[in-house]
């Protein structure tokens, strides 16, 4: 497992920052007006969804749920690796919200619009932009369904600078590199406005114990996946090599001890990892 960051040296696309720095609910709607390209009134962030240690330690999330003045929902994470499931996750997050903004028993026209929004330090798509927007449209003509759901994947490695805000390209250079020196660059209030939290977020000594212990409880869920997971291990181990061998990359079957190289490669081959 990848050493803990310290609490200082975090950047706002380590999700635990991003989830900490946006349960201020202004500086959640200053950015989701950036990621959006709109403006949005007042935003309810509910926090019980965004960073939850469950008493078994296995329900750490680290998404934020909101919802606006006028009734609309969104769903923002933060995603650091390219897991190939992004469509599928998505779809997963969007049906949570149905549920959550639905009482039983409600008219189905009572389903609010609702935003599913990942930022990627990644091109989840290979298109090269920073923007990916989705909805849901007839394939025989030019017309949306109107279910009022609408998903939308940013990339902090885009190229088309030109066709999407300066605010928008500004705030992906601040996730990579959130400090004061790239705040103060981009020139611009919004960005000020989400640096001055997470300023504050890393003065806190009780975001910063409450990192710690999320730092220790994700090191215990690695050692029980590892020691429930142990033989199932061997089993992918030997799956993975014989595959390896079969594909002629026999040379790099040494280079399995790496954990990091062995999940890309049961990634490659279609292996379920107990640690994916």
């Amino acid at each position: 497992m990848a050493q803990h960051k310290r609490f200082q040296d975090l950047n706002l696309a380590d999700a635990y920052l991003f989830a900490a720095a946006l349960e201020d609910a202004e500086t959640c709607r200053v950015t989701l007006e950036i990621l959006l390209g709109r403006t949005i009134g007042h935003v309810t962030v509910h926090a019980e969804h965004s960073i939850l240690f469950s008493k078994d330690y296995h329900s750490i999330r680290l998404d934020i749920y909101a919802q606006d003045a006028e009734g609309s929902d969104y769903n923002v994470e933060m995603q650091g690796g390219n897991e190939g499931n992004l469509p599928k996750r998505s779809r997963y997050h969007q049906a949570q919200m149905d549920v959550m903004s639905l009482p039983s028993g409600s008219d189905f026209n009572e389903l609010r619009p609702s935003y599913v929004v990942f930022i990627c330090r990644f091109d989840p798509f290979g298109g090269g932009l920073f923007r990916y927007t989705f909805t849901n449209r007839c394939a025989e003509m030019d017309l949306e369904l109107g279910d009022g759901t609408v998903k939308i994947f940013l990339n902090t490695k885009g190229k088309n600078t030109s066709d999407v805000p300066r605010e928008l390209v500004h705030f992906l250079e601040y996730v990579e590199n959130s400090t004061s020196e790239c705040a103060d660059k981009q020139d611009d209030e919004r960005i000020r406005h989400i640096h001055k939290r997470v300023m504050a977020v890393k003065e806190s000594r009780e975001w910063e114990r409450k990192y710690m212990t999320f730092g220790e409880l994700l090191q215990k869920e690695h050692r029980d996946g590892i020691q429930e997971g142990r033989q199932e291990g061997r089993q992918e181990s030997l799956l993975l090599t014989q595959k390896m061998l079969e594909a002629g990359e026999a040379d790099k079957v040494s280079l399995l001890s790496d954990e990091k190289f062995f999940e890309e490669m049961c990634r490659k081959y279609g292996i379920i990892s107990k640690n994916n």
